[in-house]
C-alpha cells in the first residue's frame, strides 16, 4: 500500500462517511463559482475592452481556462482522492512545508476574505430588499454564522442548502435571460467592428486586464476536490463533478454576457456597476430590480454556503498531519463533521467582515490563489513522472494535451499573479508577506512533533 492510500484510509475515518455523489458533487463546483460576481464583474470588463467580440470572447477564454483547470484538478483527485483536495495535492507532490504555507494562507486571506467580501455583498442586496434596521457588516457576519451553524449539523445538511441556494441563483439568471428577450428593446449588440484597435501588444494587455475579472468570477472550481473523502466512488465521481460543474458554468454565464450586451451595449455595460439590475429595470422596471436583487442575494448565499462546506475539510487534514492543533481534527460523533474546523473558518470570516479588512485583502487573494493555483498544476506534472507505474485505466479523465496545455495553465496563472503585483505592489506583497509568515509557523509545529514523538 502506497503512502497516499494510507493516507487516504487514515484521512477517512468512520466520521467522514462517503456520501455524496455525481449531481451533489456537480452542485458543488457550480456553487463554488456561481457568486455575486456574474451580476457585478462584467462592467470592469466592458472597460477594459469596448467591442461585442471582446468582451464575450473574453467571458469564453476565461471559462476554457477553467475547464482546463477542472480537467487539472479531475486528475489530481483521481489520483489522490483524498480529504484536504488542494493540500493533499501540495502535500504528496511538493512538500508538507509548501501544503501548510497554503492552508495558512487559505485560512487568513483567500478563503476567508473572499468568504467575507461575497457576505457583504450578500447583505447589501438583503438589505435592499427587507430595508431592515441593521449595517452591512452585521447581516454578513449573521449570514456566515447562520452558514457556519448549519454545515456544523452536517455535510449532507450543509450540501442541501447550497444545492438549493446554486438552483435559485442558476434560476434568477434565467428570469434574467428570458424578461431581456421577451421585454427588453432593440439588440445593442454588434460584431463591427470586431476590436476596438488594432491588433497590437497594447491590445493584448488590454485583454489580458479584462481576463483579470473574468477569471476571479470562475473561482471556485476547484474547492469541491476538498470533498475527496467524502464524496462515493471518488475516482469516477470527483472528476466528472468538476467537469461538469464547469462546464455547465461556462454556459450560464456566456449566455447571461450575451444579454448583458445585447441590452445594454459595450457602453452601457461599462457605465453601469450592477448590469443585472440594469437590465432587469429595462425589462420590467423598479419591480425587475427588486426581482434581480433577490436572485444575487441568494446566489450569494449559495455560495458562502458551498465555501463553508469545503474549505475546513483543508484545516482538518492539517491537523491530521500534526501541523496544526489537533482539536481541529475532532469529529463530532453524531454529526460526523469536523466542527472545530468549521467553526474556526467562521469565527475568523465574521471578524473580516466586522472589520471591514475584506475590501483590502481582495487584490492579495487574486495574487495569492493564482500562485497556488499554478504550484497545484505543477504537481501533475511530478504526479505524471513519479506514478509511472499507476495504471491509466484507473484514471477515467486525464488532461487532454498534457503536458502542453498543463505548462499554459501553468503560465498563464502565474501570469495573473504578475499582473495583480504590477497593478497592486503594496497589496499584493501583503498577501505575500502573510505567506511567508506561515513558515516559522510550519517548522514550530513541526519541531513542537518532534519533541513529542522523542518523548
Amino acid at each position: 500500500m502506497t503512502s497516499s492510500e494510507n493516507r487516504s484510509e487514515r484521512s477517512s475515518p468512520n466520521g467522514l462517511a462517503r456520501h455524496l455523489g455525481l449531481f451533489g458533487t456537480t452542485m458543488a463546483v457550480m456553487g463554488g463559482i456561481i457568486g455575486a460576481g456574474i451580476f457585478i464583474n462584467p462592467y470592469l470588463v466592458a472597460e477594459r475592452v469596448h467591442t461585442s467580440f471582446l468582451i464575450l470572447a473574453a467571458w469564453v477564454a476565461g471559462g476554457l481556462i477553467a475547464l482546463l483547470g477542472g480537467f487539472i484538478y479531475a486528475e489530481l483527485a483521481a489520483r489522490l482522492p483524498v480529504v484536504g483536495g488542494q493540500y493533499a495535492y501540495l502535500r504528496e507532490a511538493l512538500h508538507p512545508g509548501v501544503a501548510f504555507l497554503y492552508g495558512w494562507v487559505l485560512l487568513l486571506v483567500i478563503q476567508t476574505g473572499g468568504m467575507a467580501a461575497v457576505a457583504v455583498t450578500f447583505a447589501r442586496y438583503f438589505l435592499e430588499l427587507t430595508h431592515w434596521p441593521f449595517s452591512d457588516s452585521f447581516i454578513a457576519a449573521a449570514a456566515l454564522a447562520l452558514l457556519t451553524a448549519i454545515n456544523c449539523f452536517g455535510v449532507r445538511a450543509g450540501s442541501r442548502v447550497q444545492s438549493t441556494m446554486t438552483m435559485t441563483a442558476i434560476a434568477a439568471i434565467g428570469v434574467l435571460e428570458l424578461f431581456s428577450f421577451l421585454r427588453g428593446g432593440p439588440s445593442q449588440i454588434s460584431f463591427h467592428p470586431i476590436l476596438d484597435q488594432p491588433p497590437s501588444l497594447n491590445l493584448a494587455l488590454a485583454f489580458g486586464s479584462a481576463m483579470t475579472p473574468v477569471l476571479f468570477a470562475y473561482g471556485g472550481w476547484q474547492t469541491s476536490s476538498f470533498l475527496g473523502g467524502e464524496v462515493r466512488d471518488p475516482r469516477k465521481t470527483l472528476p466528472r463533478g468538476l467537469v461538469l460543474g464547469v462546464l455547465s458554468v461556462i454556459a450560464v454565464y456566456t449566455s447571461v454576457n450575451f444579454v448583458y450586451v445585447r441590452t445594454l451595449g459595450p457602453a452601457g455595460l461599462a457605465a453601469t456597476t450592477t448590469p443585472a439590475s440594469a437590465v432587469m429595470r429595462a425589462a420590467l422596471g423598479p419591480r425587475g430590480g427588486t426581482l434581480i436583487a433577490a436572485g444575487i442575494a441568494f446566489s450569494a448565499f449559495g455560495f458562502l454556503g458551498q465555501s463553508i462546506l469545503t474549505a475546513p475539510r483543508v484545516y482538518f487534514a492539517m491537523a491530521e498531519d500534526r501541523v496544526f492543533f489537533r482539536s481541529v481534527a475532532r469529529i463530532h460523533p453524531r454529526t460526523h463533521v469536523p466542527i472545530i474546523a468549521i467553526a474556526l473558518q467562521g469565527v475568523w470570516a465574521i471578524l473580516i467582515a466586522l472589520t471591514g479588512t475584506y475590501a483590502q485583502v481582495v487584490n492579495y487573494v487574486v495574487a495569492m490563489d493564482s500562485l497556488f493555483f499554478g504550484l497545484t498544476a505543477v504537481c501533475l506534472l511530478l504526479l505524471r513522472r513519479r506514478d509511472a507505474s499507476f495504471r491509466p485505466a484507473v484514471i477515467d479523465h486525464r488532461v487532454p494535451g498534457h503536458p502542453w496545455t498543463t505548462l499554459f495553465f501553468i503560465t498563464v496563472m502565474w501570469l495573473v499573479v504578475i499582473s495583480t503585483f504590477m497593478r497592486d505592489p503594496l497589496r499584493s506583497f501583503i498577501g505575500l508577506g502573510i505567506a511567508i509568515a506561515g513558515l516559522p509557523v510550519y517548522f514550530f509545529w513541526r519541531a513542537k512533533n518532534r519533541e513529542a514523538i522523542s518523548a
